[in-house]
């Protein structure tokens, strides 16, 4: 964080060599706006505040998520609605916090800058998008991090476990089994809420900066310039009211309520958010205002807005349900891939792989579909409310995600502490629930992403000074190849991370097997800090290489290249970077709803692929194995890739613009 932000200041305070005197304003002509240097001291600490915002909210994540998990397995003791009430006000806690956190200190950020920026929107604002950077930037240390830690563990875990000695999940015998479960809590609840955080900060920024350089900025139209902020407040009562359903009005009696009371969630909250939208929309904007369009205005209606944030709410619950219906083992294809372990791991694989390709196609027109009307009707300004709409109901969306992790470590409890079977039964029904709502997580998150980067790719566009982005030109074109390619580098760096260090895990498991007697019969102890040791190590040193490669792109490519390159670059990124998080993601968790699906046997057809053991549920093993670090690693941290490089250039913009393109200037 220091390093980074010491090189903000640098960039961003050399645009104008250092100097303290006031300029003329790039968009509202004639008057003068605050020097750069101001620029480069506020855009600092935003990214500090950001950065900080967002390791705070992973912090008071896991904080909670750690002391659900305990009270989750001793609800179960009487009965599953007690323990689902206690998994879910616990994800809600966090949820709140993070919506809650994230607003707040947005808005008194914005309080205090203005206390020096006065009159000059356009400089505060500006600054202000170093606070969705700093929030993303921790994010991919979490997500990275996060993602290498607990696979390594898992993966380790399962093979050795399950595969090689037949012994049941998370039993105590195992000395990966604490690294397993820990790794549970900074994977999904430190990594996704810092993840979301992010998103949600960026496309705030975005549409901020965006209306700072329109009517709202120039006009000096506080309650309008304030819209982002308004729609995530409604945002946050909304949730409050949509999270009474689950808890309060209908009660869990049995098992198969579980998932359709988590869905319910989010068709109430989306269906109460659509109310609150139409409301802010009337009541806080002028009827009638211009937008800026790369150089133009573009004359806007107050119900224009309404239909782009609604659109991308709703596009959100289609991106939702989709996932749902790819990963959760109620429908057809997860069933198909688990009929598949018949035949062994090989034909598991290539039909989960299939699987992921083809849950791409309805998302993506999804999210077509919310970028052509948004920007049809508002510009850049419309997909960055687009965005903000899908991530509005954020604090139910980290509910429902948080859940999964925290039941998932209930279980963990119930198998280590010896409880009952009847407990791990009911936290199992818990969890393969939990297993669906994360991976509708993700595709929001990925949804979100795609649209926040689209946002800040035109953001970075108006405040670079580039009217049209020409595909055919060779600058342009070079960019957009190596963009394309980017997603993959990053993945390869990620997915290799985890390997190796569940190589590790493995031979640690199988040493600490053979050599600790009694070990196998349950008379001795493993030594389970070891275990946890590999995976902390492994996920502080992995992360450093993908991280760099997200944080270095923009920099080198800006400042060599020049502005029409790094366009090039966003685009090719975003477009080739939705594709393989989509498809990595859905394939991961298909394959794990297949294994539970194939243990659980609740069916005909599950009871006919075998009990935990049989040649089948083996072949599922390793499917599952294989995609642990398609799900958990490489898939959500590519949304991370794709904001951030975006984010990043919004920032740096003014130095680009300045000084950007070397190469290009002395060839």
């Amino acid at each position: 964080m220091c390093v980074f932000a010491a090189i903000i200041f640098l960039f961003l305070g050399s645009v104008k060599g250092f100097s303290t005197k006031s300029e003329a304003c790039t968009y509202n002509k004639g008057s003068l706006c605050k020097p750069a240097l101001a620029n480069a001291a506020f855009s600092t600490i935003a990214f500090l505040l950001g950065a900080l915002t967002s390791v705070l909210s992973g912090f008071l994540g896991m904080k909670i998520a750690t002391y659900a998990n305990a009270r989750t397995t001793l609800e179960a003791r009487k009965g599953v609605g007690k323990a689902f009430v206690t998994a879910f006000r616990s994800g809600a806690v966090m949820g709140f916090l993070l919506a809650a956190n994230g607003l707040l200190v947005l808005y008194i950020s914005i309080l205090l800058f203005k206390l020096y920026y006065g009159d000059d929107w356009e400089g505060l604002y500006e600054s202000i998008t170093g606070y969705g950077l700093g929030g993303s930037s921790m994010a991919l240390f979490g997500r990275v991090g996060g993602g290498i830690y607990t696979k390594a563990a898992d993966v380790g875990a399962d093979l050795v476990g399950k595969v090689e000695l037949n012994i049941p999940e998370d039993d105590p015998r195992n000395p990966a089994v604490i690294a397993d479960n820990v790794g549970d809590n900074v994977g999904d609840i430190a990594g996704m809420g810092s993840d979301l955080f992010g998103s949600y900060a960026e496309s705030s920024c975005a549409a901020l900066f965006v209306a700072s350089i329109s009517s709202f900025g120039i006009s000096h139209d506080y309650t309008a310039m304030s819209f982002p902020l308004i729609i995530s407040s409604v945002g946050i009562v909304v949730c409050l009211i949509t999270t009474l359903f689950a808890t309060d009005l209908f009660k869990i009696k049995d098992v198969s309520e579980i998932e359709p009371s988590l869905k319910r969630q989010l068709v109430v909250s989306t269906i109460l958010m659509t109310v609150g939208i139409a409301m802010v929309s009337f009541f806080a904007l002028p009827s009638e205002f211009t937008i800026f369009n790369f150089g133009t205005e573009k004359v806007v209606k107050n119900w224009h807005l309404f239909f782009c944030v609604a659109i991308g709410l709703w596009a959100g619950l289609v991106i939702g349900y989709t996932t749902e219906y790819y990963t959760s083992n109620a429908y057809s294809p997860v069933q198909d891939v688990a009929d598949s372990c018949r035949t062994g791991a090989a034909t598991n694989v290539i039909f989960g792989l299939a699987l992921g390709y083809k849950s791409v196609i309805i998302p993506i027109f999804s999210i077509a579909v919310a970028i052509f009307v948004s920007f049809s009707l508002a510009a850049m300004y419309g997909i960055a409310v687009a965005a903000l709409g899908m991530l509005s109901t954020i604090a139910t969306g980290l509910a429902i995600d948080a859940y999964g992790p925290i039941s998932d470590n209930a279980g963990g409890i119930a198998e280590m502490a010896g409880m009952s079977h009847k407990i791990r039964e009911r936290t199992d029904a818990l969890d393969a629930a939990g297993n669906t709502t994360a991976a509708i997580g993700k595709g929001f998150a990925i949804g979100s992403a795609a649209l926040v980067s689209l946002a800040l790719f035109g953001a970075f566009v108006s405040r670079a000074g580039i009217n049209t982005v020409d595909v055919l030109t060779p600058k342009v074109f070079i960019g957009l190849i190596v963009g394309a390619m980017l997603p993959y580098w990053f993945s390869a760096m990620t997915m290799k991370s985890v390997g190796s260090a569940a190589l590790k895990m493995v031979e640690e498991v199988r040493r600490q097997f053979k050599t600790i007697p009694g070990l196998m019969e349950g008379r001795a102890k493993p030594d389970y800090a070891n275990c946890v040791k590999i995976s902390t190590d492994a996920s502080l040193r992995e992360m450093i290489p993908p991280g760099a490669l997200v944080m270095l792109t923009p920099l080198i490519t800006g400042t060599l290249f020049g502005v029409e390159t790094l366009a090039g670059v966003l685009a090719g990124s975003l477009v080739s970077g939705v594709q393989v998080a989509i498809s990595a993601s859905n394939t991961g968790g298909a394959w794990d709803n297949a294994k539970k699906y194939i243990e659980a046997g609740v069916s005909e057809h599950a009871k006919s692929l075998g009990p935990k053991g049989s040649d089948p549920h083996k072949a599922a093993v390793i499917g599952d194995t294989i995609g642990d670090p398609l799900k958990d690693t490489s898939g959500p941290s590519l949304n991370i890739l794709i904001k951030l490089m975006a984010v990043e250039s919004l920032v740096f913009a003014p130095f680009f613009a300045a000084h950007g393109g070397l190469l290009f200037k002395y060839l």
